[in-house]
């Protein structure tokens, strides 16, 4: 079902695809290397990443989510969208500005990223985005927006958003880590958004009251990491999820998204998937329905917001 990014004139629909995956050979997700199968080389991996786009377009997804720091993620979304002959007319185009990719296409990087949020860093990391993906790029967005970065009382951040945000494009930001929710809030005190971007799963709810209010202010609210970096599938141990997932006959990652879905606040929930077959089964999310009961049962997955970011910072690159 379309509708648009909250009360913006930008078109999505109920899934997205997030490229975290797919522009880049090492990510937290886990499994990764099984999923690339040894496949790591720049055109293997641009083969890959236009599988899943097509499968995801195929599937009805509409909106694609990518940043700077995902490798060659925005350069494969633009070669896929050229190949395919798309434009804002069919798909709507998200990316994000604040890290740097420094992994040099190594699994085994010592550093996969380096965050400098610094409105030098927009405006390079801007103009590269835009060499990249044009005039399709629809939704701009600080990455990983902190109360300890600053970036949110940045004078000279905030009036080159404006400038960007007055020429017609959307500007939003992504929230991180155990007090997402007090970064949300302080941007909406602050303003100039259009979109909010932050990790809400059966693991993680604890910025749910805060994305209820970005959407009641008209932000419109992209969840992400609703599968927990891939915790909250088939290859993680949630006992209670797949216990759910039997009694539907559905795969735990199905539920897992379906549950994000099932937020009254939410406008898109990212896939983060890394092959078509993932993909697929994602998608099946969409037509599953979630009774009060089972959502009950699944809200005791609930874990410390400190205890979660923790398990996720451990994580390795595979």
């Amino acid at each position: 079902m379309s509708t648009t990014l909250g009360r913006s004139s930008l078109p999505v629909r109920r899934i997205g695809l997030g490229l975290a995956a797919l522009g880049r050979p090492g990510y937290i997700n886990v499994g990764h290397h099984d999923d690339l199968s040894g496949h790591t080389d720049v055109a293997a991996m641009e083969a890959n990443a236009h599988a899943v786009l097509d499968a995801a377009y195929a599937g009805g997804v509409r909106y694609f989510d990518a940043a700077r720091s995902y490798g060659r993620a925005e350069a494969f979304l633009g070669s896929w969208l050229r190949r395919r002959g798309l434009t804002r007319a069919q798909v709507s185009i998200g990316s994000k500005w604040g890290y740097t990719y420094t992994g040099e296409w190594r699994v085994d990087a010592p550093v996969h990223e380096v965050k400098d949020l610094s409105a030098a860093t927009l405006r390079r990391q801007h103009a590269e985005s835009t060499e990249l993906l044009g005039a399709d790029l629809g939704l701009y967005q600080i990455h990983s927006a902190t109360l300890e970065s600053g970036v949110l009382d940045d004078p000279a951040v905030a009036r080159d958003l404006a400038r960007l945000r007055a020429r017609g494009l959307l500007i939003g930001f992504t929230a991180t880590g155990p007090h997402q929710a007090l970064t949300i809030e302080h941007a909406l005190e602050v303003g100039g958004f259009d979109a909010v971007q932050a990790t809400w799963n059966l693991y993680e709810q604890s910025a749910g009251a805060a994305l209820a209010a970005a959407h009641d202010a008209g932000l419109g609210v992209i969840v992400k990491e609703a599968l927990a970096n891939g915790r909250l599938t088939a290859r993680g141990d949630a006992g209670p999820l797949r216990d759910a997932a039997a009694q539907l006959g559905a795969t735990p990652d199905a539920v897992a998204l379906s549950a994000a879905l099932a937020q009254p606040w939410v406008d898109v929930v990212l896939s983060g998937a890394s092959t078509p077959d993932m993909l697929v089964s994602n998608l099946a999310a969409a037509s599953l329905t979630l009774g009060g009961d089972l959502l009950q049962r699944l809200a005791g997955l609930r874990e410390d917001p400190e205890d979660y970011w923790r398990r996720r910072s451990a994580l390795p690159w595979n």
